[in-house]
């Protein structure tokens, strides 16, 4: 490591070594989030969760009906002279981004109406391919206290792949598991964080003004990442991607400048404990099981030739040949056009269609064919 790279044992906070080309993987970097990404080897971040400064033009304090303060974002950080300066700002993040994204990698960026179309145009611009915006709909948004517009109750996430052709990951039916069997849609409802999960300095203040809900982040990680991914978060703030990719067994790079941040996402991530392994796998596609032929199970005994299958319906019997193949009185082929002649349809998904006789039960032949994908993952 070179010499100007320091630890922090305590915290283990690591300053940025430009000569490094070890991933830090599960380290919170100080510095410029530019110039850190500019550090990092090409191709080797799977996916991005970026909430970066939302330009929100506060002109003085807000306060309550009841004339108290309110606790706004008021930092340097959120401060840019003109949209200019804050567009090159955005191009040359992305640009970094765009950099260390893997091919088949991907990123999220939330904002509010102060920033996200902004951001949107400059994804589009360095060449990220937009899959998704998200609404976040917030159960418990803060009110409007000027009484002079709507109040915001949303925020916007854009996901987007890095480029058109990138075979990004989505774990389609973990996420329609999550929802009760039903497809996934793009309008969140989760709660703001707040309670207990919100960080509070020594001072009982919060700790990060924007800080994110873990829901949030877990219901991004879950759908768009599987274990053992690397996940970067430029703008790492109070540490939500990293506590989060902790606990769902995926590795975390933070990128964040202000060290009171580091200090309060180093302690919180400390106190984390990962969840067991068994508990971390998602309900797959079944697009990406390993494909069995039906032949398969008759070659491994588990159906033998001679053998009579019969309709879930009940209706129709059809013969195992020793080629893997289907014989009835009327037709002969594959389980698929052995079911889809007999019904009369265009196509039938044998599979689910044909069952076996085992200790007078009709068992789905599909049993079988999930016991060798069993034996096949290990």
């Amino acid at each position: 490591m070179c010499p100007e790279a320091e630890m922090n044992k305590e915290l283990k906070i690591e300053k940025l070594c430009m000569s490094d080309s070890t991933l830090p993987r599960n380290k919170i970097l100080a510095g410029d989030c530019v110039t850190a990404m500019n550090a990092l080897p090409e191709n080797s971040i799977d996916l991005i969760f970026a909430d970066p400064p939302y330009n929100l033009q506060l002109k003085g304090d807000l306060h309550r009906p009841d004339s108290s303060k309110v606790d706004a974002v008021n930092n340097d950080w959120d401060k840019f002279s003109s949209f200019q300066v804050y567009d090159n700002f955005t191009d040359s993040w992305l640009k970094a981004a765009y950099r260390i994204l893997k091919p088949n990698g991907a990123i999220w960026v939330i904002g509010s109406y102060h920033n996200i179309f902004r951001v949107g145009s400059k994804l589009q611009d360095n060449g990220y391919w937009i899959l998704n915006d998200v609404i976040w709909r917030k159960t418990n948004p803060m009110p409007n206290f000027r009484g002079m517009r709507l109040t915001n109750a949303h925020e916007t996430l854009i996901w987007a792949a890095k480029s058109e052709k990138s075979k990004y990951t989505f774990n389609y039916e973990a996420m329609k598991a999550m929802n009760e069997g039903i497809q996934m849609r793009s309008d969140w409802v989760i709660p703001i964080c707040n309670g207990h999960e919100r960080l509070k300095n020594k001072d009982g203040e919060k700790a990060h003004p924007t800080q994110k809900p873990e829901a949030l982040l877990h219901r991004i990680i879950v759908s768009t990442t599987n274990p053992g991914d690397i996940i970067l978060d430029p703008f790492f703030g109070s540490g939500t991607t990293g506590a989060v990719a902790k606990k769902l067994g995926r590795n975390f790079i933070g990128i964040e400048q202000e060290e009171s941040y580091r200090i309060a996402a180093s302690r919180r991530i400390k106190e984390v404990r990962k969840y067991d392994n068994e508990v971390l796998e998602v309900t797959q596609s079944k697009r990406t099981e390993p494909r069995v032929p039906f032949g398969q199970l008759v070659e491994r005994g588990l159906l033998q030739p001679g053998e009579t299958l019969e309709s879930l319906n009940g209706r129709h019997k059809a013969k195992v040949r020793a080629d893997g193949t289907l014989i009835s009185t009327e037709t002969k082929g594959s389980i698929h056009q052995v079911s889809a002649a007999l019904e009369g349809a265009p196509s039938c998904n044998g599979w689910t269609y044909w069952c076996f006789k085992r200790e007078g039960k009709n068992v789905p032949i599909d049993l079988l064919r999930q016991q060798i994908r069993s034996e096949m993952r290990g």
